[in-house]
């Protein structure tokens, strides 16, 4: 039975957690110490779309885990915890797991390469869940195919993680350069994250407002063409789900996005790694983007604004 580190098992990773110990042995990892004693308790309990609760082994920290030895370590913390993230778990990675990471945003595949030697893999997910309390999380968009693929490495070194998630029922496409996908949900996630943000959260706001349908193709085409410029072959179409949940072919649904859910949570957001990564890859390239960068800017004011009034 492989070994699975999850690292960060808040919400995406609480999912991954819950439905790759179906037929791994996985272990969590993270520092809210509330989360992690609510699992040790009683086990890790997801709602929504998918309803179990998991018993599985829970850290809080690395110096917890001793010498244990993994066949592969999922990083699912925010982009900007990445590299502390790495080092942490330092001591366990004398089995040399690969590496995988399935997180929002760019730069994330190059951290895990800069500061280790081992085989790295990266993807996309299109699940969608929310951290709701300690050993809770809330599923929320299910059954859209991940992207699996190796950044550094060859493809038989993930291909049985990309086979036990589909087994575990995570539907998992493995590919040899999945950058067309990760494109993909990069241009996605910084189109629709940065709007959910600036509508507060009200997913309907994106949907039934003219001028919001509006804004959000306007950020898209540009987005692409930012992929165009450095020679990404898209893999699919960025706005698919948002064009199939106009039509009427999927429900909208309630979720409006991680970035509101980040600055609602008080939580730092990953608009510069996603958002901000075009505007500044954009500007390299001489591509103009200024519908994104106008929402980018937006969405800096709409995030300090939320901490100005947290901390009243």
């Amino acid at each position: 039975m492989q070994r699975i580190l999850i690292v960060g098992a808040g919400a995406m990773g609480g999912l991954y957690a819950a439905y790759l110990a179906k037929l791994a042995d996985v272990a969590v990892l993270d520092t809210n110490g509330e989360h992690i004693d609510a699992i040790r308790r009683d086990g890790l309990v997801l709602t929504g779309r998918t309803e179990s609760t998991t018993r599985l082994t829970a850290f809080a920290s690395a110096a917890e885990m001793s010498k244990r030895r993994f066949d592969a370590a999922i990083i699912l913390v925010k982009s900007q915890a990445t590299g502390a993230a790495l080092r942490s778990i330092h001591p366990v990675l004398e089995g040399r797991p690969v590496l995988v990471t399935f997180q929002n945003g760019m730069g994330n595949e190059e951290a895990l390469m800069q500061n280790s030697d081992l085989d790295v893999a990266h993807g996309v997910s299109f699940e969608a869940a929310r951290y709701v309390s300690p050993g809770r999380v809330h599923h929320l968009e299910h059954g859209q195919d991940s992207w699996l693929g190796p950044a550094r490495g060859k493809v038989d070194s993930v291909a049985w993680l990309g086979d036990l998630m589909t087994k575990s029922g995570l539907p998992t496409r493995l590919v040899a350069d999945p950058r067309g996908a990760i494109w993909g949900k990069l241009i996605f996630n910084s189109v629709m994250n940065p709007v959910g943000a600036v509508v507060q959260g009200v997913n309907a706001a994106r949907y039934d407002v003219p001028e919001m349908r509006a804004l959000i193709d306007d950020m898209a085409a540009e987005c692409i063409r930012v992929a165009e410029a450095l020679g990404v072959k898209l893999a699919f179409d960025p706005m698919h789900l948002v064009k199939k949940m106009r039509s009427g072919e999927v429900p909208a649904g309630k979720h409006g996005g991680s970035m509101a859910q980040d600055i609602e949570a008080g939580r730092e957001t990953e608009l510069e790694a996603m958002t901000g990564y075009i505007v500044r890859k954009a500007k390299e390239l001489g591509v103009p983007v200024p519908v994104t960068e106008s929402v980018y800017r937006m969405a800096k004011g709409v995030e300090y604004a939320a901490n100005i009034k947290r901390s009243g």
